[in-house]
């Protein structure tokens, strides 16, 4: 009961957090069976307000040990306010050189955060609806749990 308190607990604290220029967060759970059909595709929306400034964009992946892969190979589908798609795969990594798993541990769950576009510049304001899916030779994806999208201001200093 403690060990499911403390994952739960956990799991709020990161995912509650927002940083500064922190635009948008959502996570959303792949399957109870811990596990991802690549038919099973998930869906945000993303308001873009400013189309002057540059954002960085990251997916994150919530994933549980075991996770078998090296890394865990995305379709990232993005429809403008005016309709306009495009598409782009994406190699998250899980794991280091030496086999090890990457992101932040709670117990048996890993969160990981990849960033895939930095200084993003959007040329509409509205919102943005971006479709992901796993794109894995094998189907089901076992041991993954949560994908999320995230998009920050860049900050311009770097």
């Amino acid at each position: 009961m403690k060990k499911i308190f403390s994952i739960c607990l956990l799991s709020f604290l990161l995912f509650s957090c927002q940083q500064e220029g922190r635009i948008y967060v959502k996570h959303l759970d792949l399957s109870p069976e811990v596990e991802w059909l690549s038919k099973d595709k998930r869906e945000f929306k993303v308001p873009i307000e400013d189309s002057s400034i540059p954002y960085n964009m990251s997916l994150s992946l919530r994933y549980a040990t075991g996770y078998q892969y090296q890394v865990a190979k995305v379709e990232v589908t993005e429809t403008s306010p005016s309709g306009e798609v495009t598409t782009a795969e994406y190699d998250l990594k899980i794991r280091d050189e030496k086999g090890d798993y990457i992101g932040d541990p709670g117990f048996d769950i890993w969160d990981s955060e990849h960033m895939i576009e930095a200084d993003k510049i959007y040329p509409e304001t509205g919102t943005y609806t971006y479709q992901i899916e796993h794109v894995m030779p094998n189907d089901p994806l076992i041991f993954a749990m949560s994908i999320g999208v995230i998009l920050d201001k860049a900050n311009k200093s770097q």
